[in-house]
């Protein structure tokens, strides 16, 4: 049996069909790191950037990203999000000058929310670059990964 599920007997690309998988609760956590120069974070923590408060519309940003995946990527399918919380928090001193974004999403249903979990990361951090960029336009988006996952058949995932 062929491990990438979005590809027929034919080797063509098709939306995996998921009519017929229960409807259990499903939740993922993903996490990601935005790099950046110590003045730019300090801008950041103080809420003083010219374009606001840049966590808060991160956050919104992250949330909306996670609505939006099946827009974005081609074979995701529409999902009825139950909730999605996007977190932020400066990284640890031994891990560089930078903000870490986790984002954890949930639904009911026949398929999971990894992808909307990386997607809301992804934008979230990407809203800080855009906000910051006028200040720093050397910021990395890096160590972007699924923490977790839970439900469905294949069942619960931690990563190492």
């Amino acid at each position: 049996m062929n491990p990438l599920t979005h590809f027929d007997e034919h080797g063509q690309a098709h939306m995996v069909d998921v009519g017929a998988k229960d409807h259990t609760r499903r939740v993922a956590v993903a996490q990601g790191s935005i790099l950046m120069e110590a003045a730019t974070l300090a801008l950041i923590l103080s809420g003083s950037a010219k374009k606001g408060d840049v966590l808060g519309i991160a956050r919104i940003a992250g949330i909306q990203g996670a609505k939006k995946t099946s827009d974005l990527i081609p074979l995701c399918h529409p999902i009825a999000l139950t909730r999605v919380a996007v977190d932020f928090e400066p990284l640890p001193n031994d891990q560089g000058c930078g903000v870490r974004c986790t984002a954890r999403t949930e639904c009911t249903g026949p398929t999971g929310v990894e992808m909307e979990a990386l997607t809301a990361v992804q934008v979230a951090l990407l809203t800080i670059y855009d906000m910051c960029k006028a200040a720093d336009r050397g910021m990395t988006i890096t160590n972007v990964r699924l923490l977790e996952k839970q439900g469905g058949k294949s069942g619960h995932f931690v990563a190492a």
